[in-house]
């Protein structure tokens, strides 16, 4: 239960539709679903903004449907499950109506399409390679409500191509910086823009890249002042924090 639900329910009071106890019983009785295995938070929307998010690794597809549908009996929308293979997205998708991409590993379930924010979000990553993550960052935030700008393979070593789009970058609420390697992006971003950013380190690199810590550590350690670091490869975090930053105000 988010926000527009109590709204709804509270003119559904007001119209003489539901009586004030059947409300009263209906907030009583939602605050969270047990399905056993998952206890699903039905009023997280209405205390973050946000539904519960389901981390698809791990789970079993029938646990994931499980956990789905109970949250489609609760009207939610716009269901995300991160970390979700392809294996287990088709048996999902056998059970409810899966929108999957297969390069972040993201499955949406009831996505509406509504821009609910002013301004957007620039995704920047240094390689193609850190497009996994990038996406993660990218279709969350959409998903949650924010307009996206994309710019893949604007890394160091060939700044120019990132200086193409300064004026991109430089309208956006807030970007997000992935990059792997040594992680410098985040760094040479800071010090375009006006707006918060938001650096995640991927696991792309060779050996002294330690899986990402290398650019983990670069990045908490930029020059740049407005730069906020997330953990390795958690493109999910970013986009999350992101559409956050880009609905103040809205």
């Amino acid at each position: 239960m988010d926000k527009a639900h109590i709204y709804e329910m509270l003119f559904a009071v007001k119209n003489g539709e539901i009586s004030p106890d059947e409300a009263m019983l209906k907030l009583k009785l939602e605050p969270y679903s047990d399905l056993g295995y998952a206890k699903i938070d039905n009023h997280r929307g209405l205390r973050r903004g946000v539904q519960e998010v389901i981390w698809g690794q791990n789970k079993t597809p029938e646990q994931i449907v499980g956990i789905v549908k109970k949250m489609l009996e609760n009207s939610m929308k716009n269901i995300l499950i991160t970390r979700l293979s392809s294996d287990a997205a088709q048996e999902v998708h056998k059970a409810v109506p899966l929108d999957y991409k297969p390069i972040p590993k993201l499955g949406i379930v009831g996505r509406t399409g509504e821009v609910t924010a002013k301004g957007y979000v620039v995704v920047a990553t240094g390689g193609t390679s850190d497009m996994p993550i990038s996406e993660e960052a990218a279709i969350t935030a959409e998903v949650l409500g924010s307009k996206v700008e994309r710019m893949y393979d604007v890394g160091v070593a060939g700044i120019h191509r990132l200086l193409d789009k300064t004026e991109v970058l430089m309208g956006a609420s807030v970007v997000i910086a992935v990059a792997g390697m040594e992680g410098a992006l985040a760094s040479v971003v800071g010090g375009l823009v006006d707006c918060p950013v938001i650096a995640v380190p991927t696991s792309v690199g060779y050996g002294a890249s330690f899986g990402g810590v290398a650019a983990l550590l670069s990045m908490l350690n930029s020059c740049s002042s407005g730069v906020s670091v997330v953990n390795i490869d958690n493109g999910f975090g970013a986009g999350y924090l992101a559409n956050m930053i880009n609905h103040i105000g809205s």
